[in-house]
């Protein structure tokens, strides 16, 4: 097929979770003799530099400049003050966006749109015209502020929370209607979408492991080391090291007092990296987290917010760690490939069973690369999409 994609990110770098999904299904859909013509709303100054690290899977490549989205845009899509779909190029927040989609669709004969993003890339679907069209809106961020809700720590927070979710359930109650199907990486997605708008199509496509980009290993393990790894400029992330140092390291060492953390990952905060010592190393970015993954002895993903897949979940599967993980870091994952565990003193408790059991880490460890190969690649992922491919065209 000739596939025209509108994503609200170029797909690199690849330590950007919601940036890897769209290179390696253009990857996988490009071996397969698809055509794609990417435009992409750009937030970075490195992006324009960064296109050769992923040009050759695309037809063409046209990066736009993200535009702001003012609360107040929001609130008048919802009231209806403001068209919700963009009919002309001026309705929408890029009008430089609407403009290169029509002009794709002159130039190009095109099969199909896949649209991946919510709320940055939805408001296009009338420039369409009669093209199938699809929309990958990776997860519900209704779900994510349910969960932020949930857990907010102050009254201020918990208003705050609790304004954006109903805001974001109000936009997802329109917004995938016009595509014949939306796409999220986790059956919470789903279910969430399909509760606040019961008459969407709604698939569940997980995303996959390059499986030659973190290699399966057991040897050189230190027994007593713990990690977590991810992008550090979103907060979940944060959150959830924070937690792991500050509130389960601590029980874990009255057990084994030599246990140990590394935090492994881009741009850590000033006040995680304050919290480094001898027995918790934050590096920073790094040029191959697989490595330090073959290192550890246990991966403690003690996520309290988010939604959608936790790719860090799936590398640390596929290279053999044994996994801590709360229901939140699960999201999407086959429970049995971890040990599943809520409340610090669970997840404690937990690590403390596998730090102290070498032959149960080798046998998690092996049953997690087992799970990532028959249910989680990239290969598997482009086969579920030519199939929605198809059904939306036919």
């Amino acid at each position: 097929m000739n596939i025209l994609l509108i994503s609200r990110c170029p797909p690199y770098p690849l330590h950007f979770g919601d940036r890897l999904i769209v290179y390696h299904l253009a990857r996988e859909l490009t071996q397969r003799g698809h055509v794609i013509d990417l435009l992409a709303f750009s937030n970075r100054a490195e992006d324009l530099a960064e296109r050769g690290a992923y040009a050759a899977l695309f037809r063409s490549v046209t990066l736009v400049p993200e535009p702001p989205r003012p609360l107040m845009d929001y609130a008048r899509r919802v009231l209806k003050l403001h068209p919700r779909f963009a009919s002309t190029p001026e309705q929408s927040w890029s009008p430089e966006m609407a403009r290169l989609i029509r002009e794709r669709l002159a130039q190009n004969r095109c099969d199909l749109a896949h649209l991946f993003g919510g709320v940055h890339v939805y408001e296009y679907a009338p420039l369409l015209g009669d093209l199938p069209a699809l929309i990958t809106p990776y997860e519900s961020y209704a779900l994510f502020l349910r969960r932020q809700l949930k857990n907010a720590d102050s009254l201020r927070e918990r208003i705050t929370s609790w304004a954006m979710m109903r805001l974001a359930r109000a936009f997802e109650s329109f917004m995938f209607e016009p595509y014949c199907a939306s796409v999220v990486v986790s059956p919470p997605d789903r279910d969430e979408l399909l509760g606040i708008n019961p008459a969407l199509n709604v698939q569940v496509i997980p995303n996959g492991i390059d499986l030659d980009s973190f290699p399966f290993g057991t040897g050189d393990r230190d027994p007593l080391r713990l990690l977590f790894t991810g992008n550090f400029e979103y907060a979940p992330n944060v959150d959830a090291a924070k937690r792991l140092i500050t509130r389960i390291l601590p029980v874990v060492r009255e057990r084994i007092p030599n246990a140990s953390v590394w935090i492994v990952g881009n741009a850590p905060p000033p006040d995680l990296q304050a919290l480094a010592s001898e027995r918790v190393i934050i590096t920073g970015r790094v040029p191959d987290v697989s490595a330090y993954l073959r290192g550890a002895a246990v991966y403690v993903a003690a996520l309290r917010l988010g939604a959608g897949i936790k790719n860090k979940v799936l590398e640390a599967l596929a290279s053999g760690i044994p996994v801590v993980g709360t229901p939140v870091s699960m999201d999407g994952i086959s429970g049995e490939s971890a040990l599943i565990a809520d409340t610090d003193e669970q997840i404690a408790a937990a690590v403390i069973r596998l730090l102290e059991d070498a032959a149960l880490r080798d046998r998690m460890g092996a049953a997690g690369r087992q799970v990532i190969e028959t249910r989680y690649t990239w290969s598997a992922a482009a086969a579920a999409y030519e199939e929605l491919y198809k059904t939306c065209a036919s």
